[in-house]
């Protein structure tokens, strides 16, 4: 049995919304622990096929063992999905049936103390999904201004002490170069005001969060997969998009409102020029969100929301 345990978070209702029949093509932008595209390759029995993409190598050799007798139905690549167009095509899934992202991090990147994604554990200070890529946590917080750090930590963590944790980062990399997780999390906390450390999650929570975002360029990634995706779909095809945080779930909301679009004349405009038709339609006027049992069986879950959308045909 294979060591990579991951909880798939909203599997069914991500997987059903694709609506998955034998034959059809389906696209699975963060394989993880495989679950959605387990159910995937099951829901598009005898002859439907499925793409998985994950910059992991642990995920891709867990997907042999764990799907092993659907291999001739599934095609893994190693990579960022950002390069989804390129993959898909290369692939023969562009066009596709159906499109899946689930952007949470993997429970097992961050239980695994060596990767360095968690507060946790003290580690080495790493954070890179793809481990062949240089640069690392440790590589941005002893090398960048405090001005540049400021910047990640509010913009990508909407850390309200993101100034001060910042100037006290660069402050004590001026005596010793930041190692370790350990380190960087108990300098954030002395940074953070006594009162506000008393309530809430962990004071380096929303730091971690932010580096993580920025050693991967996870949001810039995004905007570049979802472009690709509305390309490579099949019109009647649907994509669905599990976020964990309101800055993915934003750019997700936005994309599909503007796919959504007609018109944008003017209101006083008598007749159209602009000559805009929407793309297909949002078909999750609020996002779904996990059961309170799967919050119970999984609290990783509390903060997915799953949003869809239908290419026009």
């Amino acid at each position: 049995m294979s060591a990579y345990v991951h909880k798939t978070v909203l599997r069914n209702e991500a997987v059903s919304s694709l609506e998955p029949k034998s034959g059809g093509k389906y696209v699975d932008c963060t394989l993880g622990g495989a679950g959605h595209t387990a159910l995937l390759l099951s829901l598009s029995e005898p002859s439907g096929s499925v793409l998985a993409i994950d910059q992991d190598l642990a995920a891709h050799e867990n997907a042999r063992d764990f799907l092993r007798g659907d291999m001739h139905r599934l095609t893994l690549v190693q990579s960022n999905f950002r390069y989804l167009r390129r993959i898909a095509s290369d692939a023969g899934f562009a066009p596709c049936d159906g499109i899946l992202f689930d952007l949470g991090v993997s429970s097992v990147q961050f239980d695994q103390r060596e990767r360095g994604f968690s507060y946790r554990f003290d580690a080495p200070l790493d954070m890179r999904m793809d481990e062949g890529q240089t640069t690392s946590a440790k590589t941005l917080v002893n090398t960048l201004t405090d001005a540049e750090l400021s910047r990640i930590f509010f913009d990508y963590g909407e850390e309200k002490f993101a100034k001060r944790i910042a100037s006290a980062i660069v402050s004590r990399r001026m005596t010793k170069p930041f190692e370790s997780t350990g380190e960087l999390a108990e300098v954030v906390k002395d940074a953070i005001p006594a009162a506000a450390r008393r309530t809430g999650p962990h004071p380096a929570r929303r730091v971690f969060q932010a580096l993580r975002i920025a050693v991967n360029d996870e949001l810039g990634a995004l905007t570049e997969a979802l472009d690709a995706s509305l390309d490579i779909l099949r019109p009647g095809a649907r994509v669905a998009i599990i976020s964990f945080h309101s800055l993915e779930d934003r750019i997700v909301k936005k994309t599909f409102a503007k796919w959504a679009q007609g018109c944008i004349c003017p209101p006083d405009f008598p007749v159209c020029r602009c000559g805009r038709v929407p793309e297909g339609k949002v078909l999750t006027r609020k996002p779904i969100v996990a059961s309170q049992q799967e919050v119970e069986e999984n609290p990783r879950a509390r903060s997915a929301k799953l949003r869809v959308f239908e290419k026009a045909l």
